[in-house]
């Protein structure tokens, strides 16, 4: 058995471990990384953000072709699709991406250690190769450890996922035969995306939220539009105020049962239900007991301010901690341990770290919501514009959608910016931008936009937010 020290570990290679290993490395430290699976980059390169943007911008293409390349004069005959194909690219986009996560531990001289890592004590991690039988092929010792273990699929009672017809996002990703119906559980951010994919291809799709909107947590206004639209273009059906009571699979199918907002019992069927209520963080025989690392209420790991926990050198970042299970999150996160470690004094605003959504149109969010100022009484105003009334987004079809921006009432300083739209994940950089800069909307206003561009609608929306004064609209 190998015996190993290092100044750091990191146990987790997802987009919080591997940046947090590869700035630890940037700044001397003899680092080490633990992953349980032979691919490096965690949940989000392997199973979830990567590959589930190769499946949402395949289905855009072929959605497009059907829908809008006759109108734009380009006359095409006998589309078909061909879902292996679009499931293989996906995998070949993320072959590609984690073998540059590898090439990346090497360049940085990072040694990779594959199997289950799990705390002897609070300063020795043993490294299970064979996770069935507990023996270990590493034995690394250190004084910091950064714990980046991620999450995984949550469900709710009464509803087991079984990976065959009651299934999690992961397994929606490996399907090759396009189901008739689906049955997505949850108008979360996977339950938008991942029904989005597959109503894009033909799909017969029926979302069932406990809640009466989707994207909860997101401005409601974002909510309110992307249900209009999903239902609009692609034809989701979408039930609120349903609280599903069990799932029960076949061979052929699923019969998903709840109570509607009026506590009547309700049916739904469909040949596959996706599970999207959420992930929850993952720290299963990690051995935090041994390392006597505290967790809070809700199963998370308890860290300060500086995100280390009780147990000093023991740091925790991403999905197993308080706050958004957000990939970008996690690396900020990574960096900022990295660089506490070494002294340095880095800095993270929780309140400038956008969300963002990518069905189509995208949706993207930053800073308050609308909701969130009424509850805290802040004085805010209010100025929005409509991609309708965009040049641009008449040229390439995609009208749907709007930008909002909230204001300080009395200093106009920007409070949030809120997006749903066409390029919404990256337009909102200039939400991001102007809460780091405590920027006000009239900076917006004044700040030249090329024309024409999506986010001329930027510019727009702050005219109206400080005085009313749109030009377009």
């Amino acid at each position: 058995m190998a015996e190993n020290k290092y100044d750091v570990i990191v146990i987790g290679s997802g987009p919080g471990g591997y940046v947090a290993a590869i700035r630890c490395a940037q700044l001397g430290f003899k680092t080490a990384i633990i992953e349980r699976y032979a691919s490096l980059g965690g949940t989000c390169l392997n199973v979830g953000c990567i590959p589930s943007k190769a499946m949402l911008d395949s289905s855009h293409h072929f959605h497009d072709a059907h829908h809008k390349f006759k109108e734009q004069g380009i006359e095409v005959s006998g589309i078909r699709l061909n879902l292996p194909q679009m499931v293989k690219r996906k995998a070949d986009v993320v072959n590609q991406t984690t073998g540059g996560v590898a090439f990346l531990m090497k360049k940085n001289k990072i040694d990779v250690f594959t199997g289950h890592g799990r705390f002897v004590d609070a300063k020795t991690i043993e490294v299970l190769a064979d996770k069935g039988s507990g023996k270990a092929s590493a034995t690394l010792s250190t004084d910091k450890v950064i714990i980046a273990t991620g999450s995984k699929p949550a469900s709710i009672p009464n509803v087991v996922i079984d990976k065959k017809r009651i299934i999690s996002s992961t397994e929606a990703l490996e399907i090759t035969k396009l189901p008739k119906t689906l049955l997505v559980i949850g108008a979360g951010v996977i339950g938008l995306e991942m029904g989005s994919v597959f109503a894009r291809l033909g799909t017969k799709v029926q979302v069932i939220e406990y809640t009466d909107s989707s994207i909860g947590g997101m401005d409601g206004a974002l909510g309110k539009e992307i249900t209009k639209v999903m239902k609009k273009d692609l034809g989701v059906e979408f039930f609120f105020k349903h609280k599903v009571t069990g799932a029960v699979a076949s061979a052929k199918g699923v019969t998903v049962t709840a109570d509607n907002a009026k506590g009547e019992p309700v049916e739904f069927k469909g040949e596959y239900c996706l599970v999207a209520t959420g992930r929850k963080p993952y720290t299963d025989n990690l051995g935090l007991d041994k390392a006597g690392v505290n967790m809070d209420e809700r199963g998370r790991i308890a860290v300060d301010g500086d995100l280390q926990t009780n147990v000093p050198g023991i740091y925790a970042i991403g999905d197993v901690i308080k706050g958004a299970m957000l990939a970008h999150k996690a690396s900020e996160e990574g960096v900022f341990v990295a660089e506490k470690m070494a002294g340095q004094h880095p800095h993270i605003n929780y309140r400038a770290i956008p969300g963002v959504v990518y069905t189509w149109p995208e949706v993207a969010g930053v800073g308050y919501t609308e909701e969130e100022l009424k509850a805290e009484g802040i004085p805010y105003k209010s100025g929005s514009f409509p991609f309708r009334a965009s040049g641009r987004a008449r040229a390439s079809m995609d009208t749907d959608g709007f930008v909002k921006i909230l204001a300080h009432k009395e200093t106009d300083e920007m409070l949030g910016m809120h997006i749903i739209g066409p390029r919404a994940a990256d337009m909102i950089m200039e939400g991001v931008a102007g809460l780091e800069y405590r920027g006000s909307a009239e900076d917006f206003a004044i700040f030249s936009h090329a024309h024409p561009t999506f986010s001329e609608s930027i510019k727009e929306a702050a005219m109206d937010a400080t005085g009313k004064r749109s030009i377009h609209m």
